[in-house]
């Protein structure tokens, strides 16, 4: 489809005039916020019910307290547990006898403080946009798919567009629209697909090009259709779990993972042109960062841009995928039932997840 200024579908001048060039904005709807979520229809659904044959089932989320720490990113926390309080007291072990002397009930009853993307999560599609023209009239704005924007769409207490980076008092934060309660509401169920990327590289430092993905695929055997859900196994989830909660430096872990190359424009032309539904892996972003460094301006986060800003596709990252996909290797398939709902969280950017795999 054309990206030209004035080219757009139908209805969607209400917010954009030009989509970005390889996008798919206005293709499912002026006003969609699901993306390529739309493509689990219950054709997709009965495909991966196909896939459970054995009846069992694998847990695809790391405890939640993992990877422990603040290394893997510092800007997020492990979950804080504890108890709410009833008349100022911990509610955790509440003899109801203490307020009724006849009541034999004992009440325990917590909360939690949670950062929603530290362990295994869902990268809602307002968690990265990129500066973009969309109306043709050579000022760059804060966007996001489908054209929705930050300020209007996606709210924070800091203007950053603003030279002054104006502090906005008062204003609701929160994803007014591409909140991830949109991408719950899909139930996010259907055929997922394993790629076994530990099984061909080594635990070092390696960008899996668009010919090496290929190759791997073929050797195993491995076919995407439109509206699959694909996993990447590289084996970092087991690093992680062998270290116990106690990571090591970020430069330390990075040294041993396996990721896309979010640079290899034909690694992205794939995902484009595959038809997937989501991208997933049990390492720290799918891709690997940092992206390999390019003159000139370009996106930090290549592949990032290119699926939730462009494509609309969510991205899964510390995924427990290692027993499934050797249990698959075994078995000698690479296709499962997929059930990975994040929490409907009005508002919410990301989310954690538990996904479970039947086979």
């Amino acid at each position: 489809m054309d990206d030209k200024p004035g080219s757009g579908i139908e209805n969607a001048g209400r917010r954009w005039k030009r989509r970005p060039p390889g996008s798919n904005w206005g293709d499912f709807g002026a006003d969609d916020q699901l993306g390529r979520m739309n493509l689990l229809t219950p054709e997709k659904v009965r495909q991966g019910l196909a896939e459970a044959r054995e009846g069992k089932v694998f847990c695809l989320s790391l405890p939640l307290d993992f990877p422990g720490g603040s290394t893997v990113n510092p800007r997020r926390r492990p979950p804080l547990l504890q108890p709410t309080l009833r008349d100022g007291k911990p509610n955790i072990n509440f003899p109801l006898s203490r307020l009724h002397c006849c009541h034999t009930d004992v009440i325990s009853d917590d909360a939690v403080l949670l950062h929603t993307q530290y362990s295994t999560q869902w990268d809602g599609l307002a968690h990265v946009g990129a500066w973009f023209d969309a109306n043709g009239d050579g000022r760059p704005e804060m966007m996001y798919y489908n054209g929705y924007r930050a300020r209007a769409d996606i709210l924070g207490p800091m203007d950053y567009s603003a030279q002054d980076e104006t502090e906005i008092e008062g204003r609701p934060i929160g994803a007014k629209k591409l909140g991830i309660e949109n991408m719950a509401s899909t139930c996010v169920q259907g055929r997922g697909v394993m790629i076994d990327l530990a099984a061909h590289f080594d635990t070092q430092r390696h960008y899996v090009s668009y010919d090496e993905l290929m190759r791997i695929m073929e050797a195993d055997g491995v076919e995407v259709e439109r509206g699959d859900m694909v996993c990447l196994r590289t084996g970092f989830d087991r690093y992680l779990l062998d270290c116990g909660r106690n990571p090591p430096a970020r430069a330390q872990m990075d040294a041993i993972q396996v990721g896309l190359d979010g640079r290899d424009e034909r690694l992205l032309q794939w995902i484009t042109d595959s038809g997937l539904a989501a991208l997933i892996s049990d390492n720290i972003g799918v891709e690997l960062f940092p992206a390999r460094p390019v003159s000139g301006h370009a996106p930090g986060h290549p592949l990032h841009q290119h699926c939730l800003f462009k494509l609309g596709i969510h991205l899964g990252e510390l995924w427990l995928l290692s027993d499934l996909a050797d249990w698959l290797r075994s078995a000698g398939r690479s296709r499962f039932l997929l059930t990975a709902p994040p929490l409907r969280l009005p508002g919410a950017i990301g989310s954690p997840a538990t996904p479970v795999a039947t086979v």
